[in-house]
């Protein structure tokens, strides 16, 4: 693996630098090696590139929609291209193996390339008025965007939000998590390419830089995914400034696992939920209901699976489960199991912080877990599988009801009147039948309670990056 990485710098009216007095160190979540020491963007730099991009709005607002497709398509190929270094960027900031963070970029990729083709066909509509009077809604780009992306599949959820937006006519300024600013720079350096100075502004730096670009009265549109807490932080912003907020934030994923479904297959669903990147993304299964004339099988099975993962660093081919990103999210996945084990959970395996370097966690599986556990109420974002037997599919989806997140949800059964109830009562954006992942090209959802509002990806995200106008056209001397 490459031993370099682009300097993380800020992107300010089409000139990168590292301007800032302060500035912070990445480290290699495998080795604890520096990976590179980031500045911080504070008040002037952040001023400097809204300001770049207030200069730019309008000219990019009035490039034709197809113009700004080709250009996206031209950003899908590069970042195609690159997708081996990004990828191994990926792996040195996060953690994630280098195959699944390869297929993050490429997603991120594929992606962009779909958004230069949805562009130029989001349209309005005509409506039905006087017979000499002509009546449309018409989308129009909201103006600057603020983007605040994660550290867990960087590429292809910066991809997502800056592609929208970009290809509906708005200007972007980038906050790039502080966890993989080297990722999303390098990323930027790609997209930035046949820009015009302005358009694309980064601002690294820490949650204090967040804060100032969310809170600045020239943004338009927030668009944020990462936790609960900066989520709420940046509603209460925009709530004094007027713009919109698009939040995708925390989850704690039910799986409910019903009676009559193979158990051995139904571990198999929990563990990719459940350990698939460490935990660490945002629809993993955090905590599990299992029907109980199947649930020692299941735990059976399920501890075979957690105990079978090779953990390694994200670089060796062999590995299946990589570090968590850094020390400080280790601590806080710990402290979840060791209050379960304090408060009455059986550790079935895993559990314990090995020793060396990095910031690795094996795959856990606690069982006897009640409502009232860390692990079972806050999200835990780490390689834990949390389990609690129900005597019924009605208690396992009343459990599984019972949250303030709403962000995505699964069950596993073999009962299609059960399948329709869950589909039909979770309160929660997404809803998967049989499978922990997966889904048609183009579909969206929407979350809700603390998992945030509003479209983050699929062709609704159009709808979420432009504000619609409505314009009554009349003829001169009549009453239409």
């Amino acid at each position: 693996m490459a031993s370099t990485s682009p300097q993380a710098q800020h992107l300010i009216d089409g000139t990168w630098g590292a301007a800032g007095t302060r500035t912070f160190d990445v480290l290699d979540p495998a080795t604890d090696e520096l990976v590179g020491t980031v500045p911080v963007a504070e008040g002037p730099e952040v001023r400097a590139a809204l300001d770049a991009a207030l200069t730019a709005r309008d000219a990019w607002a009035r490039t034709a929609p197809a113009e700004r497709g080709a250009w996206l398509a031209g950003a899908a190929a590069r970042v195609r291209a690159a997708a081996d270094e990004l990828a191994e960027l990926t792996t040195r900031e996060m953690g994630k193996p280098l195959g699944d963070a390869r297929g993050g970029v490429l997603a991120g990729a594929g992606t962009l390339a779909q958004y230069a083709e949805l562009g130029p066909l989001h349209r309005g509509k005509a409506l039905q008025g006087g017979w000499g009077a002509s009546d449309l809604m018409l989308p129009q780009p909201r103006g600057v965007v603020a983007a605040i992306v994660p550290w867990n599949d960087p590429v292809a959820v910066a991809c997502g939000l800056l592609g929208a937006a970009l290809v509906a006519g708005n200007v972007v300024v980038l906050k790039p998590s502080e966890r993989s600013p080297h990722t999303l720079v390098r990323l930027a350096q790609l997209l930035a390419e046949d820009l015009p100075a302005g358009v694309l502004g980064v601002v690294c730096g820490d949650g204090s830089t967040g804060a100032e670009l969310a809170g600045a009265d020239d943004v338009d549109l927030v668009a944020h995914v990462g936790s609960t807490r900066a989520g709420r932080s940046i509603a209460a912003a925009t709530a004094r400034t007027g713009a919109k907020a698009l939040l995708e934030n925390g989850g704690k994923d039910p799986l409910l696992v019903d009676a009559g479904v193979d158990p051995r297959w139904a571990a198999a669903q929990a563990a990719l939920g459940a350990f698939a990147n460490a935990g660490q993304i945002c629809t993993s299964v955090e905590r599990v209901y299992v029907h109980a004339d199947i649930a020692d099988a299941f735990l059976a099975a399920l501890v075979d699976r957690a105990q079978s993962l090779r953990l390694g660093p994200g670089t060796d081919p062999a590995t299946q489960l990589g570090p968590l990103v850094d020390r400080r999210a280790r601590d806080d996945v710990h402290r979840h199991v060791e209050d379960a084990v304090k408060t009455g959970a059986r550790l079935l395996c895993g559990g314990e912080v090995p020793d060396g370097p990095g910031a690795f966690y094996p795959a856990t599986v606690l069982a006897d877990c009640t409502p009232d556990m860390l692990v079972m109420r806050e999200e835990t974002f780490g390689p834990v599988a949390p389990v609690q037997v129900v005597s019924s599919f009605e208690e396992g989806l009343a459990a599984s009801a019972e949250s303030e997140y709403g962000l995505a949800a699964t069950v596993l059964t073999a009962d299609v009147e059960h399948a329709q109830r869950a589909w039909r009562e979770l309160p929660v954006g997404t809803v998967k039948v049989n499978a922990v992942f997966g889904g048609a090209p183009g579909g969206a959802a929407q979350p809700r309670g603390a998992s945030g509002a509003g479209f983050g990806y699929g062709p609704e995200l159009l709808d979420e990056m432009t504000t619609t106008k409505v314009v009554h056209l009349g003829s001169p001397g009549s009453a239409s």
